[in-house]
């Protein structure tokens, strides 16, 4: 019946959320009982974006981050959405920062 039950959520500290394959462009996640953070991605739309001083049409994934301030700094959590916007745009990035 594609219902995750109580037990299978017990030991996350992390979550990803996908509110875009529900139409939603943007919304903030709400942390899950015993993680320290949740990831948000809403839907892919097409955008007027700044690239390099003109305006261009560019795919723009919105994305947001929840996170308890008990056990993360908001710098880390910023430098962290950094990361993950760079990975995002240059996938292969990921293998060369992690070797």
């Amino acid at each position: 019946d594609r219902k995750i039950t109580l037990e299978e959520l017990k030991g996350s500290t992390f979550t990803i959320s996908n509110y875009g394959t529900f139409g939603a462009t943007y919304a903030t996640p709400i942390i899950n009982t015993g993680d320290i953070a949740i990831l948000g991605t809403g839907k892919i739309a097409d955008r007027p974006w700044v690239v390099d001083g003109r305006i261009e049409i560019r795919k723009v994934l919105p994305i947001s981050l929840t996170f308890d301030h008990r056990i993360i700094d908001g710098a880390e959590a910023s430098r962290f959405t950094s990361k993950i916007k760079a990975f995002l745009e240059d996938p292969g990035r990921i293998f060369i920062e992690s070797a």
